[in-house]
């Protein structure tokens, strides 16, 4: 492997401008596809096999005058006032008559008005979904009531579902990236380049992405999530190379030669670090949800383009960067510090690795105890940005009827003739009543043939709250003992109950195929077996403190403020099984970048306490560089309103942190330098099965030192 990417780096040196055109090239059919081929991005949480999606698609089918967007419209009087029927009619036909709407409901004579007469909801049925609505209907819609005086009018429902906006807040995390890169490189050029070399490599992954979701439909967390990682990974891969082409130029090799052998030392390590990384995204297809596969997919993709834009694009630019990649000190002959604080640091974990690896895992247990209280859920309106329409619609809602109204759900009542159905559906709305989390269950709405019945449900308390989710496990359990019909209950919380339940049952299967790959992978890369399975245990202790500490900001409300959390609550359903596939891949990017250094040195001669040394004396400022560059990334996400992107950078951030700081670079070596030898023990009998794929560059050296040997031979 490494020496196939050391003639992958010279031959991108040689042939820079042909390599940057390509690159280039390639950037702009990615551009026009994404401009000619752009589809809309959409919120639906599709869950094949789930009882609530049995439901939506017996509402599609049978219903299908009920299955479109829905939206709610809030009127208030004034305090100790009541609403008047003939103010709120012309509401309710400017709500009628809204392009796509089918019907829009008048609160007087649906009874949807609170008992003091003060609060009304109009319901507004859509023909269309959320998806589908062009946005003069969304701004239509907004509009209606705007007129009216003497009441006060809010517009809610799923019909304001809107896809997050990325380039505001996000950019804070790219400029401190930059800052970083300018400190640790010392070169504007070098800085630059390495973040050109990323951007680039986002551009067509994401370009990509854009032209494709004409034809795969993706949510519109997605592209924000293979933003957040293509743009981390890039600049983290293209820094690793770059600080390894500098070392090399340092030490007195002619550039072309010193670009060959950083892309095939570091090359290599970034191979298998993209390499775990995309193993972890993609199996995220064992969850069996279409758009968590979609999702991971998307990132896989962006992550795999920059590990080729790190090992071909990066040695070209390096070509045209000429020596400006050093600091003005070095291109001025002054002498450099062979050892920096990465040395000094690896001695002392060393020397301490006992009392430092008791209170590092300490410490960790310690931060993982709220993970205990762990609930999941999808977001709500309730979560929504304050001031915004449908944070608004939610809070007065909740004023004038109680937050139950907001956790509406749905019976589907189903039978083969209209006479069951009825009697059926009676029988169903009569066992609701009796669940003690449920507020009211109105009677049942047949369709045109009457064979599907529906049971609208109010639960007493919100959407994410833990008792509506109990009201909901009550009322399926209820509904089970009916016989003769097929019922299921869906609605957001069911919803959410239903994606936890499925993820729960996939994340066995997912950690076995995901680590077990992954240690597989690094049991290639470091002809070891105790290195891999130290890896993995160090990501337990990362994942648990990471989930730990995001549970008690984001639900239990600590520091919840600091952080712009105005509604702390469950955490979304599908952040666990994302953030333990994007940590691990990222974990074993640290875990590979420091230990391949320690298993090089090993190879060519050192002691095992002083390869480890080496190996943090080395890369300590690169990984510690990678690391902020990547927290500061995802951390720029922490600023956008939308909870989920909030809460999945916010988490991801911090698990960087930990992961990098605390359990690579100071667990590992401690452990490391414990285990002595014996980290780098195979049996024989594995080591002849397994590939040597040579990623510290041994073969290498080799295949270098023959064209001298062979001439001194003639001398």
């Amino acid at each position: 492997m490494a020496t196939l990417l050391y003639r992958l780096g010279r031959f991108s040196f040689r042939n820079r401008g042909r390599v940057v055109a390509v690159w280039v090239l390639l950037l702009a059919l990615m551009g026009a596809g994404a401009a000619l081929f752009l589809g809309p991005s959409s919120d639906k949480f599709s869950m094949p096999g789930t009882e609530s999606q049995r439901a939506l698609d017996a509402l599609a089918r049978d219903f299908p005058q009920a299955s479109g967007a829905t939206g709610t419209i809030v009127l208030a009087a004034p305090e100790g006032a009541k609403l008047d029927p003939a103010a709120v009619a012309p509401v309710v036909k400017e709500a009628a008559s809204v392009p796509g709407v089918v019907a829009a409901v008048d609160p007087f004579q649906a009874r949807s008005v609170s008992p003091d007469g003060r609060y009304a909801l109009i319901t507004v049925q859509f023909s269309g979904t959320a998806e589908d609505l062009a946005d003069e209907t969304r701004d239509a819609y907004l509009k209606v009531g705007s007129t009216t005086t003497g009441m006060r009018i809010e517009h809610g429902g799923d019909v304001l579902r809107a896809a997050p906006e990325v380039g505001g807040s996000e950019a804070i995390g790219v400029l401190i990236a930059a800052v970083v890169l300018i400190i640790t490189l010392g070169s504007l050029v070098a800085a630059g380049m390495t973040l050109l070399n990323a951007l680039v490599g986002v551009g067509v992954g994401m370009g990509g992405l854009y032209a494709l979701s004409g034809v795969v439909e993706l949510t519109s967390v997605t592209p924000v999530l293979a933003l957040m990682l293509g743009l981390a990974v890039g600049i983290d891969y293209s820094l690793f190379i770059t600080s390894r082409y500098r070392q090399f130029l340092t030490e007195g090799l002619d550039r072309e030669e010193a670009a060959g052998r950083a892309t095939g030392t570091a090359g290599s390590a970034v191979v298998f670090a993209g390499a775990t990384v995309v193993i972890a995204l993609a199996g995220l297809f064992v969850a069996g949800i279409p758009f968590l596969t979609v999702m991971g997919l998307a990132a896989a993709g962006t992550v795999a383009v920059a590990v080729l834009v790190a090992i071909t694009l990066l040695p070209a630019i390096l070509a045209f960067a000429g020596e400006k990649v050093l600091p003005r000190r070095q291109r001025a002959g002054e002498a450099v510090a062979k050892e920096g604080f990465g040395y000094t640091w690896g001695r002392l974990v060393t020397k301490f690795g006992i009392p430092i690896l008791l209170v590092g895992i300490a410490g960790l247990g310690a931060l993982a105890l709220p993970a205990q209280d762990l609930r999941l859920a999808l977001p709500d309106t309730g979560s929504a940005a304050p001031g915004s329409p449908a944070r608004e619609a939610y809070d007065l809602t909740s004023e004038g009827f109680g937050e139950g109204f907001n956790s509406r759900l749905i019976a589907v009542v189903t039978t083969k003739d209209a006479a069951t159905t009825t009697a059926l559906a009676g029988q169903a709305a009569q066992m609701i009543m009796q669940v003690p989390g449920v507020l009211a269950a109105t009677p049942p709405q047949p369709n045109a043939d009457g064979t599907t019945a529906l049971v609208a449900i109010i639960p007493k308390n919100g959407p994410t709250s833990a008792e509506t989710e109990q009201a909901v496990h009550d009322i399926r359990a209820k509904l089970a003992t009916i016989s003769g019909a097929e019922i299921a209950v869906t609605g957001a919380t069911a919803l959410g109950i239903d994606v936890s339940d499925k993820l729960g049952e996939a994340m066995p299967t997912y950690l076995l195929l995901v680590v077990g790959l992954s240690v597989l992978l690094l049991m290639l890369v470091f002809r070891s077996i105790l290195v891999p399975v130290k890896a993995a245990l160090g990501f337990l202790l990362t994942v648990g403190s990471t989930f730990g500490i995001t549970v008690a900001i984001f639900q239990q409300g600590h520091l919840a403020g600091l952080f712009g959390v105005e509604q702390p609550g469950p955490l979304v359903s599908f952040l666990p099984i994302l953030l333990i596939g994007i940590l691990f891949g990222l974990a074993m990017d640290y875990e590979v970048f420091l230990v391949s250094r320690m298993r090089e040195d090993f190879v060519h001669g050192d002691t095992p306490r002083q390869a480890t040394i080496n190996g943090m004396g080395h890369n300590a400022r690169v990984v510690t560089a990678a690391a902020l560059i990547m927290t500061s990334v995802f951390g720029g996400f922490v600023f956008m309103d939308d909870p989920i992107i909030k809460s999945m950078g916010f988490a991801l951030a911090i698990g960087v942190l930990i992961d990098a700081f605390v359990v690579r670079m100071t667990l590992v070596p401690a452990v490391m330098s414990m285990l002595g030898r014996a980290a780098w023990w195979l049996p024989r009998w594995l080591d002849k099965i397994l590939p040597d794929l040579d990623v510290e560059g041994e073969k290498l050296r080799h295949h270098l030192a023959e064209p001298a040997e062979r001439e001194v031979t003639r001398v």
